[in-house]
Parts: structure tokens; sequence; C-alpha cells
């Protein structure tokens, strides 16, 4: 019989930094139990209703924007000017017309309008004109007066301006709107990390499945292989390999023993744990992320900052830009009010910036989108946007650049006897029976196995085992370095 040592790059000798179990009572904590339950069940339902506030929002920039649209058609064809431009007014004019599309323009101005009518009240209520008041004022101004020349004034009617300055905006809250509530699915499926329900350990001895909701500091629970960890605690009995890439960006799952600490949402692979339970609910590493996260996505970037900025000082110039045209028009040019009147509408329609309102909410949109697909938490917007001006990247740690999954790269023989085939596939049969990542990795790294006899553990440094009347051994540079 011949005897096959294969090294291993499993580091079986690496032990996890140790952290000091906290003997403390917690006493104030059980004293505030009660009340933080209440808390966290309050601050649960405040972020459910958020989240259908934001729905809701959604579906009623959704609906105005399409009843909102679909009424622009026949404004569209009934107005004047674009019947002149296009020379359809024998085709499409009757008795009445301007009336009918009086009616239409007043539906949407007041129903499609109506988000920007509020926004307004609320902005001059706060004394900070924005990006509402400049909207609000540009569609009032448009619809009174082309009202008063469809009833008499004489004029040129702006209702088809109107409509589609009202449709444009519907369309870019709306955007933002989903864009908001894509941010509010990111979170939810952070929350989804944690399980559902805990195996409590009883004062009896017996297991409870019970609801994260009633876990509190100093509770002991067991986490069974494959199971995710339901809170932040500290490991009291068991070993384990613990799969916290979800959280800490680090693919290697990592060893947990005795005094070691765990966190909430990661994976225990493959031993049993048993863990004292020290944050929960609000306290919790996971909940501190997702706060973190929701922060980032309610915070304002550099771009809306300039684009309410930059609407402040467009609605000053627009009022202004209007008054000094109608002083100009009637007081120097001479000319009689409704012609003045005329050109003050159309200079304080046109102020208002079509463009900045839709691009602003699609750049929100867009690169939360592709920030959440490429798994990027954003703690700051402005900071975001200075990512374009980066020159070099340092990261901490190899898992942040990874995929997350081990394989084999090289194969290194020293011995005539065998292929290189050979002994991964040796290797590879002896780590078929074990539970280690790598001994995974390596056995999954070929299709077919040799029969394996005699397989035996060796705890913490590798496995052997009889492979074809061979002893096989798979073990870590630690083991081999005792042997010399």
């Amino acid at each position: 019989m011949t005897k096959e040592i294969i090294p291993n790059n499993k580091n079986h000798d690496t032990e996890n930094q140790k952290h000091p179990m906290n003997h403390s009572t917690h006493d104030h904590e059980n004293h505030m139990t009660h009340e933080k339950h209440e808390n966290e069940h309050h601050t649960h339902h405040e972020n459910h209703k958020q989240h259908d506030h934001h729905k809701q929002m959604v579906e009623d920039f959704k609906k105005r924007f399409w009843v909102s649209l679909i009424l622009t058609i026949p404004v569209l064809i009934l107005s004047p000017m674009l019947q002149k431009l296009f020379g359809i007014s024998k085709f499409v004019s009757f008795p009445g017309d301007l009336y009918v599309l009086f009616a239409l323009s007043t539906i949407i101005y007041f129903y499609g309008g109506y988000p920007f009518l509020k926004g307004f009240f609320k902005e001059i209520k706060a004394k900070m004109p924005g990006m509402m008041t400049l909207i609000a004022i540009a569609i009032s101004t448009a619809y009174i007066y082309s009202s008063t020349v469809v009833f008499g004034l004489k004029g040129v009617i702006f209702f088809w301006e109107l409509a589609t300055l009202i449709d444009i905006m519907l369309l870019g809250h709306w955007v933002e709107m989903r864009a908001v509530m894509g941010a509010s699915r990111a979170l939810e499926e952070l929350a989804k990390i944690m399980p559902s329900k805990a195996h409590k350990l009883m004062p009896d001895g017996s297991l409870k499945d019970v609801p994260l909701q009633e876990l509190k500091p100093n509770d002991i629970v067991i986490i069974k292989p494959g199971e995710k960890i339901p809170a932040d605690g500290i490991v009291i009995e068991g070993k384990s390999y613990v799969n916290e890439s979800m959280l800490t960006g680090e693919s290697k799952p990592v060893l947990k023993k005795e005094k070691d600490l765990v966190i909430g949402g990661s994976i225990n692979e493959d031993g049993s744990l048993k863990i004292k339970v020290e944050k929960t609910g609000k306290d919790s590493y996971l909940s501190q992320v997702i706060e973190l996260v929701k922060q980032a996505q309610e915070s304002k970037s550099k771009t809306q900052d300039l684009a309410n900025r930059a609407a402040v000082w467009l609605t000053i110039l627009a009022l202004s830009g209007g008054a000094i045209t109608f002083f100009v028009w009637t007081f120097l040019m001479g000319k009689d009010i409704a012609f003045a009147l005329e050109r003050t509408v159309t200079v304080m329609v046109i102020t208002c910036p079509h463009a900045l309102g839709l691009a602003v909410p699609l750049v929100v949109a867009v690169s939360t989108a592709i920030s959440a697909k490429n798994g990027l938490l954003i703690r700051d917007r402005k900071a975001f946007e200075k990512a374009k001006d980066i020159q070099a990247i340092v990261f901490d740690k190899t898992g942040t650049l990874t995929e997350g999954k081990f394989g084999v790269t090289d194969i290194v023989r020293v011995s005539n006897d065998l292929t290189e085939e050979e002994i991964l596939k040796y290797a590879a049969s002896v780590e078929l029976h074990s539970e280690h990542p790598i001994a995974k990795a390596i056995a999954n790294s070929v299709e077919k196995h040799f029969k394996v006899e005699e397989f035996k553990a060796i705890p913490g440094k590798g496995a052997e085992g009889k492979v074809n009347d061979k002893h096989v051994m798979v073990v870590s540079p630690g083991f081999l370095k005792e042997k010399i």
C-alpha cells in the first residue's frame, strides 16, 4: 500500500479573533423589553405605512399622467395655433370647439396639475419656493390667460402648452416616485435576509419556535446546519463555519466557536450552534445597515439641490421677465394691454424648464437602479456623484472582488507516479466526505470520484481515507509543518 499526502491550502489552523463574553446582567434592558417591543412594532408599522404611501403616490402620479395624456390629444387637435401650423383647421374645427378645448384643459389643469398646485401652497407656506412654485405659476398663468381669451379677450390660446407641461412634469414625478419605490424594495430585500422564526431554548430544556419579535437579550437559541442566524449574539456552545458574505462582503466562511460573535442574517453552514442573544430589533447589525441605506436613499443629491436652487432663481426670473415684458410693451412700445399680456404669458410659460423637471428624476431613477443592480449601497448621494473623479480605488479585502466561490486554480505535482488529473481526483474523492467549504470546492472540481474507504476527518487539519489501496491525506500546511 502506498501513502499519498496531498497538501491543501485551506488553513484549518487559523482562528478567528476571540471576543470576550459579556457577563453583565442587562437588568435595565430586561425592564425595558416590553417598551422596546412596542417601539419595534411601531417602527415596523411606520415603515409599512411609508411603503404604502409611496406605492399610493406612484399609482396616483401614474393615473394622473395617463388621464392627462389621453385628454392632451384632443387638446392638441383643437388648439388654433397647431391647427394653423399643420393646416388642419378646416377638417377639425366646429362650432363651440373652443369651449370643448376649455373644458378639456380645465380637467387637465385641476386634475393633472393638482400635485403641483398643492406643492405650490406648501412651498409658499414654508417660505421655500422651488420647482413646484415654478410649475404652478407657469400652468396657472397659461390657464387663466387662455380662459379669458376663450371668453372674449383678444390674444393667443396656450392650452396645448399647459397640457404638455403638466404631462411632462407628471411623467418626471412618476419616474421619481418609482425610483423611491425601488429603493423601498431594496430595503425589503435586505430585511428578508433575516429568518422568520428562531429555535428558542426554554428553561425546561425544550425547543420552541418563536417569532423574531419575541426574542430579547440573554435568550438562548439553537441554530441548526443550513439555517440563518436569527439575531446578533455570542456562541456559548458548538463550532461551525458561518457564511457572512451577504453582510460583510467577505466570501470565505468564518469559523465560529465558543465566545465568538455572530451576526443575525448570516448562514450557519455545517455545525450546530447555541448562541446567547445580545442585540435584537433596531440594535442589530442588519437593522443598522438598513437604516443607513434608508437615510442615504432619502438624502438629496447635489443635482437635486442644484435643481431646487435653479427653480428658485427661474421663478424669480419668470416673474421678473413677465413684469418687464408687460411694462415694455405697454408703456414703452405703446401696445394695448391684450398684446402686452399675450407676450407676458409667453415669456412666463417658456421660462418653466420642461427638461429640468424630467431630467433630475431620471438621473435619480437610473443611478438608483444601476447601483442596486450591482449591489452598491450608497451612503451619500453627493459622494456618489463625485465618483466620476476617482482615479484609484483601494480595497481592504479580496472578498469584495471575488465571486464568493472557492475553486482549484493550481496543481503542483512532486512525483511522477500520478498525473495532475489523478491527483485532483484522489483529493476530490476524499474531500467529497468532508463538510468544509474548501473541501466542497475541491470535491466539485471533478465529475466522477473514486470509492473511499476508512474515511477519517482530522479535526482542524484535513481528512484522510483509503482510495484504490492508497492512503490519501488532504491536509493543511500546518499539519505538514507539525510532521516535519
